[in-house]
């Protein structure tokens, strides 16, 4: 078991993949696509958060980048080459297909309990 005092260990360097995350210019693109639409924040830090790299806090620049290796995957399947910045109307697009697929009510809503076929309550005058 671990000493209280002993500071967790970071994970080893590169252990998130070794390919370089999001150029400075991609962050900005795709802050500056955002920040415009504001419908699209808590879509976008949703997004953020399941994108982030773990352990995104122990490397610099401290920020919930993604992953290199899937960063480059994502641009290599839609534009061709690891080094590309996401369009405005991409990230868009794609922040709008995660608000229309995510769950009603969101992920605090409080869950509707199961109904029985016998306590189901139509409407007066509808059977």
């Amino acid at each position: 078991m671990p000493d209280a005092a002993t500071p967790p260990t970071p994970p080893p360097p590169g252990g998130s993949g070794s390919a370089p995350g999001p150029s400075r210019q991609a962050v900005v693109a795709m802050a500056c696509a955002v920040v415009a639409r504001p419908d699209l924040w808590w879509t976008a830090l949703g997004a953020v958060r399941r994108l982030a790299a773990p352990g995104w806090w122990w490397s610099r620049p401290h920020l919930p980048l993604p992953a290199g290796r899937l960063w480059a995957f994502r641009m290599v399947t839609a534009y061709g080459a690891s080094d590309q910045v996401p369009d405005r109307s991409d990230v868009i697009a794609y922040l709008e297909w995660c608000r229309s697929t995510a769950p009603a009510g969101g992920r605090w809503a409080a869950p509707t309990p199961p109904t029985a076929p016998g306590d189901r309550r139509d409407p007066p005058g509808s059977g």
